[in-house]
């Protein structure tokens, strides 16, 4: 899950990055409102958390902007202008929710979840992922092999949910990194075989069939074989 942050507060804007990524998204943040639209027209997210009082572009033109291109990204509007008024204006622009500061980040969490929910199309699967006998339930945040329940770190639910989500499919380690991490690393870097290796012991290890696979040069694959 994708997430983008647009706020100039920087203790604000790093105390959000912080949260999101524990909960398992990739994020990106901008610190003004031209970086922000750059950000949320030049890539794909599912949800995006837009502040008002922006320099350069405020929050409202960046909403107004994206809706104008047909980009139907989830937006919560995050901001101290809490008058009635404000909330009606926002939601109007084309904001899917409004959160007044200060907020509980628990509360924001819970409302982009449910943004997100919303926004997927009509009949798509809201259950777990499943692959041979692997659950994962990207709103409960839970795993489970089995019946078994596995505790994973947030970075690796992220690559299990990236992994199960690609069934059948070789990730190389690029698609990995830009996925999965939040910055760019250096392709030649072993951060992805080191989490890959943390996660196929909690996955794997104990259990009949192996599900997550090395194809040497080409990336990894989660499969039934």
């Amino acid at each position: 899950m994708r997430a983008l942050i647009v706020e100039d507060d920087p203790k604000i804007a790093s105390f959000l990055t912080n949260g999101f990524g524990e909960s398992g998204f990739v994020v990106d943040s901008a610190l003004d409102g031209m970086r922000g639209l750059e950000l949320a027209l030049s890539q794909s997210y599912d949800v995006a958390i837009i502040d008002l009082m922006l320099p350069k572009v405020d929050g409202l033109s960046i909403i107004e902007k994206l809706r104008a291109d047909k980009i139907t990204t989830p937006v919560i509007i995050l901001s101290a202008k809490d008058s009635v008024n404000d909330r009606i204006t926002g939601l109007r622009t084309g904001g899917d929710d409004y959160v007044s500061k200060p907020f509980s980040f628990g509360e924001l969490l819970a409302r982009v979840q449910a943004v997100m929910r919303r926004a997927l199309p009509q009949g798509t699967e809201q259950g777990p992922l499943c692959v041979g006998g692997l659950e994962l339930d990207p709103w409960k945040r839970e795993v489970r092999r089995d019946g078994e329940i596995i505790a994973l770190h947030a970075r690796e639910f992220a690559l299990l949910e990236f992994l199960m989500r690609h069934p059948g499919r070789v990730l190389s380690k690029t698609a990995i990194l830009e996925n999965v991490y939040d910055y760019n690393f250096d392709p030649q870097t072993n951060v992805v075989d080191v989490l890959v290796h943390r996660l196929r012991k909690k996955v794997d290890e104990g259990f009949n069939k192996k599900l997550i696979h090395t194809l040497r040069g080409m990336g990894y694959v989660l499969r039934e074989d």
